[in-house]
């Protein structure tokens, strides 16, 4: 075992206060000789006797999706999805809803926050298509695509792709573009819906609904999306229409975006962010280190445009997880998990190897220490989000509850057999769509302002759908009494700086070192380990990634490579697909320091928690529905949640 790790490894489930984790019921410590027995002040951190009084920190963690659509959307309005954006809010509230398909539908638990992105292309087609009025009829794709629509089910489904693929290679008619393009009366009517219904339902203190939409960028099929989070309300928002990709008016470089959010806070004078995400589908292009797609070159300006306006990443969401790639982390045991590496978006272009190390989190976060070598500034200095993408206006990302990406997938018989993306040149079939994801937001208060400016610093985390609660703090000098406070953030704070921050310089020769903290969802499954994960650029300029098991659950060993090699099981009863947590733990904790740092080299560091072993989506539906699952399927899966990163800069 590492030598120089506090575990702490928590035996029962508690409350969770403040957003904090609960207390200990048996501690393992591999620190040698005990130290003296603690003060107690060392063991009691809050202000006064009170322990949520006198707190100016982030104290709670507030659940949502940065990524979801309604039936305004053109292609989800064509996959047969009728909900709006009152009904995605009604049903983030915990209300009980009927799905586009006529299924009551309810979430476990209500969401805190949400961000409805509508594609910003097209606004007011969806429908008009479902409609199916004159000028959409006068047009023969038009006219192909009501009728499609119209018949429903898998026809629907492949109307709505043809739409798609017309869309990502820019060969959708033109007349149709010019109909429903910003300043159109469709278009406005739309945006002001949207704008209207998010203000009607932001509670501020109770319920965040941010305004929003997505960029959908998607040259050739590339996928270069990003999502637009405005801080602010309508009166704002309406000072502005979004922008959008398709020709004659739209771009698809991202420096037009951020031309555009530049001049959204000139002109109104309020705030905003962009998200990217599934670089997994770009097949190279999302994070590039020397030339762009749009034609463009990694520059000065590109780093530091990007840098300034996509403080955050979202990592995992129902088209594959993002984190990191086999072939690009052959030694990270958990590195193949919610795979897509077929081709791009629509499966134009497929996969090649050299494609890969453009497209995953980990990687460019390395390579990001390059470029911040290069140019002074890091465009990937990002945290982590997840997040659904759903198409059904419905947040679900529990595989109990799993409403799939559109309308055309959601819970039927069918929906694991038929692929859900197909091409002349390869398939992503029903079963390979995750069940994901989730964002936690540490923040002072559930408002627009204090979620916006959490999100700014990184202060978040994704997880792949289980709400688990999770802290990480770097700084110098945390020890095992830190852990043994029920309160540890109180020494985070005052010690070091939380997931998305900076590490201040350290002492002569000192090795930072890290907290960290996970509780399992209280309604989900215990956790198997928690995991550091270290990338850093060498003496010689090249990069280079670690990955440290630094608590585990089951009295297992980590051995002196920071490593534990011994499986923590399997409950899942696939038949009944249910499991038991009669393995793994409900809280898991560590205090680790960094045994090769060298002050020297750029770093940074993330926290990766995994659930033990629970059952996929696809088992319910055999379960519940009856369908069949192929043999390729994956049956089994183990969860997890990523921090945004910690920063060390010589």
């Amino acid at each position: 075992m590492n030598l120089r790790t506090t575990r702490v490894n928590y035996g029962i489930l508690g409350m969770v206060i403040g957003g904090l984790v609960l207390a200990s019921v048996a501690q393992a410590s591999d620190m040698g000789t005990p130290p003296p027995p603690p003060t107690a002040d060392q063991l009691y951190p809050g202000k006064t006797y009170s322990p949520y009084a006198k707190r100016s920190f982030a104290s709670r963690v507030y659940w949502g999706d940065t990524h979801l659509h309604t039936g305004l959307s053109l292609d989800a309005g064509l996959f047969g999805n009728t909900l709006e954006p009152d009904d995605a809010y009604r049903f983030a509230l915990g209300q009980e809803i009927t799905s586009s398909t006529g299924l009551p539908v309810r979430l476990s638990r209500p969401l805190d926050w949400l961000v409805v992105t509508d594609h910003s292309d097209m606004m007011g087609i969806a429908t008009d298509i479902q409609n199916g009025t004159p000028n959409v009829l006068a047009v023969p794709k038009g006219k192909e695509w009501h009728e499609g629509f119209a018949k429903g089910g898998e026809a629907a489904g492949k109307a709505a792709f043809d739409l798609i693929q017309n869309f990502s290679q820019m060969t959708l008619p033109e007349q149709l573009v010019k109909d429903y393009s910003p300043g159109s009366e469709p278009y406005n009517k739309v945006w002001e819906k949207i704008v209207a219904s998010a203000d009607r339902f932001n509670d501020p203190g109770h319920f965040t609904a941010f305004i929003g939409y997505e960029w959908t960028s998607v040259p050739k099929g590339y996928n270069l999306h990003r999502n637009v989070v405005l801080r602010d309300g309508g009166d704002r928002a309406r000072q502005v229409v979004p922008l959008t990709t398709q020709p004659p008016t739209g771009s698809t470089d991202p420096l037009e975006l951020y031309a555009w959010l530049t001049d959204y806070e000139k002109r109104t004078g309020g705030q905003a962010l962009a998200i990217s995400h599934n670089g997994n589908l770009s097949n190279g292009w999302m994070f590039p280190m020397e030339d762009t797609y749009s034609g463009g070159t990694v520059d000065l300006n590109y780093v530091e445009q990007r840098a300034r306006w996509e403080p955050l990443y979202e990592v995992t969401q129902i088209k594959g997880d993002g984190e990191t790639h086999p072939d690009l982390s052959p030694d990270d045991a958990f590195a193949d998990y919610g795979t897509w590496d077929k081709g791009n978006l629509d499966l134009s272009a497929l996969k090649e190897p050299q494609m890969l190390a453009g497209e995953y989190a980990r990687e460019a976060l390395k390579n990001g220490l390059l470029l911040k070598d290069q140019f002074g500034t890091n465009p990937y200095k990002f945290g982590m989000v997840g997040a659904t993408d759903s198409h059904t206006g419905l947040a679900t990302a529990e595989e109990e509850n799993f409403f799939g990406k559109s309308t055309s997938v959601e819970p039927s018989t069918r929906r694991i057999q038929h692929p859900f993306i197909e091409s002349d040149q390869a398939a992503i079939e029903g079963y390979e769509l995750l069940a994901a994801g989730y964002q936690g937001i540490w923040a002072t208060d559930n408002t627009r302002e204090a979620l916006f400016d959490a999100m700014r610093r990184k202060e978040t985390y994704a997880t792949t759908g289980p709400r688990m609660v999770v802290r990480f703090f770097g700084g110098y000098g945390f020890d095992e009494n830190d852990l043994r406070s029920r309160h540890p953030a109180f020494r985070g704070y005052e010690k070091g700086v939380p997931m998305g921050a900076d590490l201040a310089k350290g002492a002569s020769g000192e090795s930072p070192s890290f907290m960290v903290f996970a509780l399992r969802d209280p309604i989900g499954a215990n956790l198997d380990r928690v995991q550091i994960v270290k990338g850093w650029v060498d003496g010689s300029g090249e990069t280079q990634e670690r990955v440290y098991d630094v608590a585990v659950s089951d009295g297992r060993e980590i051995g002196a490579d920071g490593r534990c090699t011994t499986p923590v099981g399997n409950t899942v009863d696939v038949e009944a697909a249910n499991w038991t947590n009669t393995i793994g733990a409900s809280e898991l904790g560590a205090v680790w320091t960094d045994p090769d740092f060298d002050p020297s080299e750029r770093a940074f560091y993330y926290a990766r928690v995994i659930e033990i072993p629970t059952p996929r989506w696809v088992l319910y539906d055999r379960l519940r529905m009856g369908a069949e699952i192929p043999e390729a399927s994956e049956l089994v899966h183990q969860e997890r949640a990523y921090t945004s990163p910690i920063w060390h800069t010589p």
